[in-house]
């Protein structure tokens, strides 16, 4: 069995296309190799700053050969046809055919024979048409040539058993061979390979860990040695952890220090510093302090141990350090609410204004919500108004949250938006729970971000989510498929999680109302159809938050279509209420009578369904007692009538389980009905009242839930 070993070899490729690309260069050779049926036992990719390697064990020396057979025209068939079939099939006459029959007719076979073909051939192609065909997020190209690739693409290194695979790519002039090379500085000479374990021993001998895990684990340990060194920790950065192992080849951590007269300068612009321009990680006292340390990976072992690379990153950093404390003393020497008006100069989207519109929206919107805003409790959710002397302060912080986007900090860096708007607050005197709303408003940003629990902040961030959706949608700039260029589908998210995990008791759809005439009254003639009562926007919004929650649930193992059967009653726009709902009917259709009792629905639903089809009418409505005959209907009715009265009150009292054991104590008189009863009687004044029976089941678990919606 031979075995392949492929390293394209180029200027450095991005750490963040690494990985993908790796991928993509094991997919497409696999895939080749496997429509060429040749098999093999087994295929890893590596990937480096500089190279791109696969190896492929247990290939054979060719492809098996095959056998195919053909089939011709009958005996006796016109010349024309005959003489085809004996060319096509590569024959000189029919002797060489076989004649078979066949329902009752004779005809020509011929089995065919093709010998398998070289899997040096194979490869060759293989690797040729992968190059030329590889896609990179960004190529390049180079030189005179025609052929792009995210960098200079320098050398192709192609060992099939151990000889050279004969791979020439005609448009640069490269052609493959079996030499490679260590690393950049510390063994730049050519180096001559047979195998794979050959390559691998011969690359870390020449300074290249060719393993990007392997790389991602030395520099974890190293860092987590050199701090613990000084009594420290590293902060948690696994993305930078993956960056930096993709940027080196030969990876050295180093410790320098952070002069300390930067150390005033707020952390979250230390570590952005150090961390979006210089890759640093930083240190953590034991307390969580920031420490004044750092910690650099270079790309080579240093004969001075590394001295000289730490002081070139320390005084790098100085420089950068100073120019971000720079723009922080020159930002405070503004208030915030100074701001304000500068705002006016940002565009939200050309249809929804600026984003100083949209500051005086949020001023008027998140007092309004903040009236449903509570702390956390364990306890039964309950409304909690903000006290009537807050609100002003939650106005305040609505209006300032978007300030810092005018602010020379946030124009370098911004990622540090909402939490530099914060410090700057503080430092202006305002209320620390204006500040902490406005550094948390931009929150939930994902699925795993830390949701925020304060009064004040949920309701600024509510209000900045809830008005984005409202304006987008608005202006028909909604999610389509894939496509999500405003992140809509991540502000829903954001809405759900604040609503559900603090517990609040909105109905949504009035809060939706509320925030689309706050943009009619800036924009009359675009909001045309706002107004004080919930419209089709509302109900357009209200089933984008139904899909949102769907996911939101289906991740923790909650039923969609339990979902989907509450949501579709209309009238319930309460996320903490429907869920409690959702809990309810899942509980209750887990036990045998809520199980045989959307049997019964659906029975009942699906003969009211083809009868009305038939009938050309609907049997909805009252029933009439007078047509009642037997008992077990009449016992259906008066029960219908119960479990209507009761659902009706327990809802209200947001018993819905009270509601569910309703539902269940009608189980044994809707059995009873269909063994008892037959509805399609001969009167047709006494079918037509059994099939509004068989609909008053339809209606009375319509209370709780659209049953139709639940699977099962």
């Amino acid at each position: 069995m031979a075995e392949l070993l492929l390293e394209l070899f180029s200027e450095e490729i991005p750490a963040r296309m690494q990985a993908a690309a790796a991928e993509q260069l094991r997919e497409r050779i696999t895939a080749r190799l496997a429509e060429e049926r040749l098999a093999f036992a087994r295929a890893q990719a590596f990937v480096t700053p500089r190279r791109l390697t696969l190896v492929v064990d247990g290939l054979p020396e060719r492809q098996p050969d095959v056998e195919e057979e053909r089939k011709g025209p009958h005996v006796g068939a016109p010349q024309k046809a005959l003489d085809g079939f004996v060319k096509s099939a590569g024959l000189t006459s029919l002797e060489g055919a076989e004649v078979r029959t066949v329902g009752g007719a004779d005809y020509y076979y011929v089995l065919r024979k093709s010998p398998g073909r070289r899997t040096a051939d194979v490869v060759r192609d293989a690797v040729t048409t992968a190059i030329e065909s590889f896609a990179w997020p960004k190529s390049m190209r180079w030189g005179s040539g025609a052929m792009r690739w995210v960098r200079p693409l320098q050398n192709v290194l192609c060992v099939l058993d151990g000889a050279v695979v004969d791979v020439a790519l005609r448009d640069h002039g490269l052609r493959a061979n079996n030499v490679t090379r260590g690393h950049r500085f510390a063994a730049p000479e050519p180096i001559t390979v047979s195998s794979f374990d050959d390559y691998a021993r011969k690359l870390r001998d020449g300074f290249v860990v060719l393993d990007a895990a392997e790389r991602r684990a030395i520099v974890a340990g190293r860092i987590a040695a050199l701090a613990a060194g000084e009594g420290l920790t590293a902060a948690d950065d696994s993305g930078l952890l993956d960056e930096v192992s993709g940027l080196v080849e030969w990876p050295v951590p180093l410790i320098g220090s952070i002069d300390e007269h930067f150390m005033d300068v707020p952390r979250e612009v230390l570590t952005t510093t150090m961390r979006a321009n210089q890759k640093y990680f930083a240190l953590e006292t034991a307390a969580g302090a920031l420490a004044p340390r750092f910690i650099v990976v270079a790309n080579i072992e240093a004969k001075d141990g590394g001295a000289a690379i730490v002081a070139g990153n320390e005084r790098v950093l100085r420089a950068r350090l100073s120019d971000a404390k720079f723009f922080w003393e020159q930002d405070l020497k503004t208030p915030l609410a100074a701001r304000v008006p500068k705002l006016n100069d940002l565009v939200f989207h050309a249809k929804l204004g600026t984003i100083g519109d949209k500051a005086r929206r949020l001023e008027l919107l998140a007092p309004q919500l903040a009236q449903n805003v509570r702390p956390n409790s364990s306890g039964p959710a309950r409304q909690s108004p903000a006290d009537s002397a807050e609100l002003p302060l939650v106005a305040r912080a609505a209006l300032l949250c978007k300030a810092d986007l005018v602010s020379a900090m946030v124009g370098e860096f911004p990622e540090l938006q909402g939490k530099m708007g914060r410090y700057y607050a503080l430092a202006d005197g305002e209320d620390p729970r204006v500040a902490d709303a406005i550094g948390e408003h931009y929150a939930p940003l994902g699925p795993n971000d830390r949701c925020p629990s304060a009064p004040f902040s949920v309701a600024v961030a509510l209000a900045d989510k809830l008005d984005t959706l409202v304006g987008f949608f608005g202006a028909g700039e909604k999610p389509t498929g894939s496509r999500d260029p405003f992140a809509l589908r991540r502000a829903a998210l954001g809405v759900i999680r604040l609503i559900v995990e603090n517990r609040l008791r909105a109905g949504l759809a009035g809060e939706i109302a509320f925030a689309h005439g706050l943009y009619a009254k800036q924009q009359p003639a675009f909001m045309q159809d706002a107004g004080p009562q919930p419209g089709p926007l509302a109900a357009e919004l209200l089933d984008f938050f139904a899909d949102r929650l769907k996911v939101y649930l289906r991740e923790r193992g909650v039923r969609h279509d339990l979902i989907s059967a509450v949501f579709s009653l209309r009238d319930e726009d309460d996320l903490v209420r429907l869920l409690a709902r959702v809990d309810a009917l899942g509980t209750f259709l887990a036990t045998p009578d809520g199980a045989n009792l959307l049997s019964a629905y659906k029975r009942a639903s699906n003969i009211v369904r083809v009868e009305e089809r038939k009938d050309k009418q609907s049997y909805d409505g009252p029933i009439a007692p007078q047509l009642l005959q037997q008992h077990e209907e009449m016992q259906l009715d008066a029960e219908l009538k119960r479990a209507t009265r009761e659902i009706t009150e327990h809802a209200a009292a947001e018993d819905f389980a009270g509601a569910m054991a309703a539902l269940a104590r009608l189980r044994p008189y809707v059995d009873t009905f269909f063994d008892k009863v037959t509805v399609n009687a001969g009167d047709p004044a006494l079918r037509a009242n059994r099939l509004r029976l068989l609909s008053g089941i339809r209606s009375a678990l319509g209370a709780v839930a659209d049953f139709s919606k639940i699977e099962g």
